[in-house]
């Protein structure tokens, strides 16, 4: 098909949907004499949700374009991110990525044939790459690669140097793989502007860097492996998948961090060209869009309603996931997930006449607790802040709110570091008392960075922090 296109119609399908592109000249200029050669990777940590259908839309959109694409799996860069995938299951990680991505790339009717998939370790071990690792160390500063990573790499107080090492890996990943191009999210700007800027230092090739927006997830904030209520998983049941876009944040007239719309938008849409409105014919039955800025219109106008749009998007998104959950069946695939991903250990223990009740139920960790930014207004001025407070007691008694990174929205989720993966309680129980016992060690730091037991309180965005209280107690 790219053959019997004109440059400028390449273009505009590798460019659409996208929220950036740097080196728009560049591309042009490429497009006039050849193919494009374009990688996009992905960390192989947490499982994959149904958010990896943006960019596998983008990458039909390469493909239908001409272009030669590369699909990395990168597997160190896992390891180095704080240790996201531990070292004795990067390989299965690697095989599990690997097998949901070509089903979710078949499920969209993309062609394997046309595809180049790379392990990030069958290079990046090797000596030319090794000393490459030494030279970019040489030139890029601490501050710099904390700053790179920022959005990408989990940010702690006390940072590993592996977390630091991570952009400048991604930088050298694109001459390594000898590619024109690389496509990643736009929370991955601040690597690539890196990579601009370093790559020429080491005698390299400045490449051309293309974004994609980020697409909200379920609850309002970006879509995350780590938090559970933010995503659907790609092997998720279609109740599950019901359940979960039941509850997920669309308010109506409301386009705002809606992940529900933003889907349409970046898979539907791109996939299929419409989008059915399906509903009752009391209320006007069926409804065919082959324009996106249509559906958002009529959302806006609540003329869509949100139950509509979520009952219309599951069907959709179903339709999608029914062969990638129909390949998972078999035992292989079925005994690889469960490699991958092993279950939490149980507490063999357990609590008297409850033996199936797991450790993290009986001891009180920070992970039991569901927190989350809300949306407050303070003397008509509306703004994200924390349900939590800190305060002094002295007289009088001091008492403001925690506040959220910059950029959050409602619904992000607050988790202490190091405990960003456990599964909250469904419901704290009075007699329990497990907020009461967190609490004694909930505090505010001499940094004004709110703590557990001098454990930062994170969101994905980063830290939580409070004005004015140092040393204030949170309640």
């Amino acid at each position: 098909m790219g053959d019997q296109q004109s440059p400028e119609e390449k273009f505009k399908l590798i460019t659409r949907n996208l929220q950036e592109v740097l080196g728009e000249e560049r591309l042009k200029e490429i497009l006039k004499e050849r193919e494009l050669k374009v990688y996009w990777g992905t960390a192989t940590t947490g499982k994959p949700h149904v958010a990896y259908f943006v960019p596998m839309s983008k990458i039909a959109d390469f493909l239908k374009a001409g272009c030669e694409v590369t699909i990395l799996f990168a597997d160190l860069h896992a390891y180095l991110d704080n240790m996201k995938a531990p070292w004795e299951l990067l390989e299965l990680r690697v095989q599990y990525y690997e097998q949901v991505i070509k089903a979710m790339l078949e499920s969209i009717g993309v062609p394997l044939d046309k595809l180049k998939f790379v392990k990030g370790t069958d290079y990046q071990l090797s000596r030319e790459y090794t000393l490459d690792v030494y030279r970019l160390s040489s030139m890029v500063t601490e501050h710099d690669a904390k700053k790179a990573g920022a959005e990408v790499v989990k940010q702690v107080e006390h940072p590993l140097l592996s977390g630091l090492l991570y952009p400048g890996l991604q930088a050298l990943d694109e001459e390594y793989l000898k590619v024109d191009a690389q496509f990643g999210g736009v929370d991955q700007r601040k690597i690539f502007t890196l990579a601009e800027k370093y790559l020429p230092s080491l005698g390299y090739t400045k490449r051309i860097h293309m974004m994609n927006p980020m697409v909200p997830g379920l609850t309002g904030g970006k879509m995350s492996s780590s938090e559970e209520e933010s995503k659907i998983d790609l092997l998720d049941k279609n109740q599950e998948v019901k359940k979960k876009l039941k509850k997920a944040f669309c308010e109506p007239g409301n386009v705002e961090n809606n992940g529900v719309l933003s889907f349409v938008k970046h898979v539907l849409f791109p996939l299929h060209s419409e989008f059915i409105i399906k509903r009752d014919p009391k209320w006007g039955g069926d409804k065919v869009y082959t324009d996106y800025e249509e559906v958002e219109r009529d959302f806006a106008a609540e003329q869509i309603h949100p139950g509509d749009l979520k009952a219309s998007v599951e069907l959709a998104l179903n339709k999608l996931l029914d062969p990638i959950r129909k390949k998972f069946e078999t035992p292989e695939l079925k005994k690889l997930t469960a490699s991958a991903y092993p279950e939490p250990s149980k507490n063999k223990g357990g609590a008297k006449g409850n033996p199936k009740q797991t450790a993290d139920e009986e001891e009180v960790i920070p992970s039991r607790l569901d927190i989350r930014v809300e949306k407050i207004d303070m003397r008509g001025i509306e703004s994200q802040a924390m349900l939590l407070c800190a305060s002094i007691e002295e007289e009088p008694r001091k008492v403001e709110p925690l506040d959220p990174p910059e950029g959050s929205a409602p619904g992000d989720r607050v988790y202490v570091e190091g405990y960003e993966s456990g599964k909250p309680d469904d419901e704290l129980k009075p007699k329990k008392k497990v907020f009461e016992k967190l609490q004694v060690d909930l505090k505010i730091s001499d940094e004004f960075v709110a703590q557990w037991k001098e454990q930062n309180l994170m969101t994905k965005l980063g830290q939580i922090t409070c004005k004015t209280l140092k040393g204030g107690n949170i309640c």
